[in-house]
């Protein structure tokens, strides 16, 4: 999700194991007459802003997942996270060799202003996406399109893209490639469509207010008051809103786990996430869950800007001198996994059926005598033996000590190297990082579709998501080999993938930290809310309060 990543997680996420949406949307158990009776309201938190609603330029998992509730493509994910038809009316038809895709569309979808959603929206958004104009850094996930490439780097005009519009509810993609994830990738935010009519009239204005935003999913933004909430309601034209129930979700932007904790035990919010300290007190109240997400946290070196962080040993020491198993214990306590990887446990299997994780191999681990070896062998090839960077990071509350035992670990295990702590707020940190404008961060990236390429080929050479200034051609060769003419041994494409996450990490590019879980209180009310591994984190088109 990229999601810039990384991908922020907003702590509204829910737990799977509420009662989940059937695949078809209208198998539920639990009668109407249940659902009417409450008061449909849902109380969720986040712990940031949304930083924009406009999905071509959106690159953040708060964003993506408010999109998910008011914004609706051609395909949505089920609670098995298959894609299953949006706007469209039912899966694409074909050509043999899988590269032409003609998709019908649901005539009754319309936007929330009553204009109904046709194929020409999905051609203008893509276009308007890839457009160098736009500027956004997420137009490489649409690089399965036929000349997508070219159009994105200002070599082919934006109508020369492999997509077009047959007529009103008819829309042909071509693609370069048989690409096996396309159809879940459709269910993307990147990839949603946009009302070219009001796109324009709002000009620099779109998506930056409720009512500079046109939805057509099942909810609308109804309220945006920066820094502090925003609500959703009904949207009135939404094709399918008689299984809409909620009548209000009311998102409060609260930065303190703490407060959060409090705000739940006295009714105000319905879902939380729990700091470590928390979790004791909390691991037996009825609503208490913890989960394994398919989510990473790193360190990035900045190369460009920092000399030093070209040398390979000095990134080698720094990560391997970071105690990851007693972060994960002591700091998390939420059922966090340490991780040497990029790529998460549990995300996905192989041809052969093994997890994917197998098969990468890192040196990344911790080991502080080893880290010592090569922190000396790096002040002997840089000529010095004291090292002073910045460390960025988030501006929640957590957030300082969490930087503060990294601080702490590299600190002590490599003297002569200080950190200085700098924390931002999550739309400056990620304006920082895009403009590489730090010295080393720690961030985070979550899955936009069920491949291991969501995340490898983040670190491609000048990709718009790398922000390390790390390049390997040897590593790019094999991301582009795995990207197209390996599609078809999918065998040898996977053991491709898993070599080009080697080099990555025995180059020491990144820092890995460790896969996120999560614990959380669930109000046992709270019922249907779907939790997806990629793409918006939730899914409440179903969700209702129980009496």
């Amino acid at each position: 999700m990229q999601k810039k990543l990384l991908l922020l997680t907003s702590l509204l996420t829910v737990s799977s194991m509420t009662a989940a949406c059937s695949s078809d949307g209208n198998k539920e158990t639990n009668s109407d007459n249940k659902k009417s009776g409450s008061k449909q309201e849902l109380k969720l938190m986040s712990i940031s802003d949304i930083p924009t609603m406009d999905s071509s330029l959106a690159t953040d998992m708060v964003a993506f997942n408010v999109m998910n509730q008011t914004m609706e493509g051609l395909y949505v994910l089920d609670d098995k996270d298959k894609a299953i038809p949006g706007v469209a009316e039912g899966d694409p038809e074909k050509s043999k060799d899988g590269k032409t895709w003609t998709i019908k569309l649901n005539k009754d979808a319309k936007w929330s202003n009553g204009d109904p959603v046709t194929a020409q929206d999905f051609v203008y958004s893509w276009q308007r996406t890839l457009n160098p104009d736009t500027g956004a850094e997420y137009a490489y996930i649409m690089y399965d399109i036929k000349n997508a490439e070219d159009v994105n780097l200002g070599k082919k005009k934006p109508e020369e893209l492999g997509v077009k519009a047959i007529d009103d509810h008819t829309l042909q993609i071509d693609l370069n490639t048989n690409v096996p994830y396309f159809q879940e990738l459709l269910a993307f935010g990147t990839f949603y469509p946009q009302n070219q009519k009001f796109v324009e009239k709002q000009g620099k204005n779109f998506g930056i207010k409720a009512d500079t935003t046109l939805y057509n999913g099942p909810f609308v933004l109804s309220e945006w008051n920066v820094e502090k909430n925003y609500v959703l309601e009904p949207n009135k034209n939404y094709w399918d809103k008689d299984k809409v129930k909620l009548k209000k979700i009311n998102y409060a932007v609260v930065k303190d786990q703490q407060t959060a904790a409090s705000l739940y035990t006295t009714g105000a919010l319905d879902v939380v996430q729990l700091a470590a300290e928390q979790v004791s007190k909390y691991k037996n109240e009825k609503g208490f869950d913890a989960q394994l997400e398919a989510r990473t946290y790193f360190i990035r070196f900045n190369q460009d800007k920092v000399p030093e962080l070209k040398n390979k040993n000095l990134r080698l020491a720094m990560a391997k001198s970071i105690d990851k198993e007693k972060y994960v214990e002591k700091l998390l306590n939420n059922g966090s996994k340490a991780t040497d990887v990029l790529t998460p446990t549990e995300f996905v299997t192989g041809p052969d059926g093994k997890d994917y994780v197998e098969g990468v191999k890192s040196p990344l681990n911790y080991d502080k005598e080893e880290a010592k070896k090569l922190y000396e062998q790096a002040k002997k090839e840089l000529g010095k033996d004291k090292f002073e960077f910045e460390y960025l990071t988030y501006d929640q509350d957590t957030a300082k000590k969490d930087a503060e035992y990294v601080k702490e670990q590299i600190e002590t295990n490599l003297p002569g190297v200080t950190l200085t702590i700098k924390q931002q707020p999550f739309k400056q940190k990620l304006s920082l990082e895009s403009k590489m404008n730090y010295e080393i961060a720690f961030g985070r990236w979550g899955a936009d579709y069920p491949d291991p390429m969501t995340y490898v080929d983040m670190f491609l050479t000048d990709g718009p998501n790398n922000e390390t200034g790390w390049s390997n051609k040897e590593f790019d060769q094999l991301v582009k080999d795995a990207k197209g003419p390996l599609l078809a041994t999918p065998e040898k494409r996977w053991t491709t993938l898993q070599q080009a996450e080697s080099i990555l990490l025995e180059d020491a590019a990144i820092a890995p930290m460790y896969q996120s879980g999560m614990a959380r209180l669930l109000n046992p009310k709270v019922k249907n809310m779907v939790l997806h591994k990629f793409a918006g984190d939730t899914s409440l088109k179903e969700a209702y309060m129980e009496d």
